[in-house]
């Protein structure tokens, strides 16, 4: 008897994503930071992996980042290629979104309370958002172009779930290493079996200097007092 093609198509779609989810890893593994000014906190290590043998494009998300107590969250994002990224603000107060990096040149301009603005990231590579009239408001958005991506959290851990079987290379990105030092941390791995576990990635933040950073326009931010853009 044959079955009618409706039938077959539905079948061996069953059968793929059944085969999928068996050959699919959990891969799981951890960050260790030394000379950290932050004792107790290994949250913001990202790591993905990118795949050598054939490229594997990632669905894209719609992400968000809020603007609350003159502060971005969350600090670090990690997103997949084609992603977008809201930045609500809300505060009481006006903000202004930006970022002047080549991972991704945006400007939101100011917007008030209650209001939102959002930005497509087209590009992958280190972006890092600041706020044009606070000084303290920093944050970064990692855009990576695979499915495969993961944040520690405070312990260090992390968990990249449904990683097909392959040879991957794994990138780290951490806020406060060295460019010399996360290009110490990429190596080679292969992933097979339904859990794998990596070997503990040890970070060091020695040589790691933060630098003040300028407005969208370049220039040094005047001293910080009562906003003129606070809403009463």
């Amino acid at each position: 008897m044959t079955l009618p093609s409706a039938t077959c198509s539905n079948a061996v779609l069953a059968l793929l994503v059944l085969t999928r989810s068996v050959q699919a890893a959990t891969v799981t593994g951890s960050v260790e930071l030394s000379g950290s000014a932050l004792k107790g906190d290994s949250s913001g290590a990202v790591v993905w992996l990118e795949p050598m043998d054939a490229h594997q494009a990632a669905p894209t998300r719609r992400e968000r980042m809020i603007q609350k107590n003159k502060t971005f969250t969350p600090h670090v994002l990690p997103i997949s290629l084609g992603s977008s990224v809201e930045f609500p603000n809300l505060d009481p107060i006006f903000h202004n979104a930006f970022s002047n990096f080549n991972g991704q040149i945006f400007d939101l301009a100011l917007y008030p309370p209650g209001k939102s603005r959002t930005v497509t990231f087209r590009r992958p590579g280190v972006v890092r958002i600041f706020c044009n009239i606070h000084p303290t408001m920093s944050a970064v958005i990692v855009v990576v172009d695979t499915p495969y991506y993961a944040v520690s959290d405070r312990s260090g851990r992390f968990t990249l779930p449904d990683v097909a079987p392959g040879r991957y290379r794994q990138n780290v990105f951490f806020e406060r290493a060295t460019p010399e030092t996360l290009s110490g941390l990429a190596k080679e791995l292969d992933v097979k079996g339904s859990s794998q576990v990596l070997p503990p990635i040890l970070i060091s933040e020695t040589g790691y200097l933060p630098t003040p950073h300028a407005n969208k326009h370049g220039q040094p931010y005047p001293p910080e007092s009562e906003s003129p853009y606070t809403v009463h």
